[in-house]
């Protein structure tokens, strides 16, 4: 019995530094929210284009990424040429800055360029067009929000959904 007892002590003392050193782990990025580091996304046509600032990285890594759900006005060419109305519908896009090394200062401004997402993936003939033989465009999308995440060393760190104008 008197043998485990510093077993006991030893491992209890670990498993209150893991405790204890847990805080330091914790990612404490965020997006700024208020004045000039706010957030701003703007629909640029198929694409949605964001900038603002992130403050309190700490990792070795971050990543912004942006998602956006729209609604894509449709037009459907026939096999002979002509163009006609197609159905709008219901879309999503997403793009990312990549991973990015942590600036020492913990911010980063993301306007030059700005996190940009994808055009939309092309859409089958049906149901926006009236049969197979038709080829849809999206000529335009409306976005109404945005979806911004911050990864820091592949961990959400903060998420902020903002209006697309």
């Amino acid at each position: 019995m008197k043998l485990l007892r510093p077993v006991i002590a030893l491992a209890a003392g670990g498993a209150a530094f893991v405790v204890a050193a847990s805080p330091a782990l914790a990612q404490s990025g965020h997006f700024i929210e208020q004045g000039a580091g706010a957030p701003v996304c703007t629909d640029i046509g198929l694409q949605v284009s964001c900038t603002g600032k992130v403050s309190g990285l700490g990792g070795t890594t971050f990543e912004i990424t942006v998602s956006a759900a729209g609604i894509a006005s449709v037009e459907c060419e026939n096999p002979g040429g002509n163009v006609a109305p197609g159905q709008d519908t219901a879309i999503d896009v997403a793009g990312t800055s990549g991973p990015q090394p942590t600036p020492r200062n913990g911010q980063f401004v993301f306007d030059n360029p700005p996190i940009t997402t994808a055009s939309p993936e092309p859409l089958p003939p049906t149901p926006t067009c009236p049969n197979e033989q038709w080829i849809p465009h999206i000529t335009d999308v409306s976005f109404t929000t945005a979806t911004l995440t911050l990864l820091e060393d592949g961990v959400v760190s903060d998420t902020v959904t903002v209006p697309v104008g």
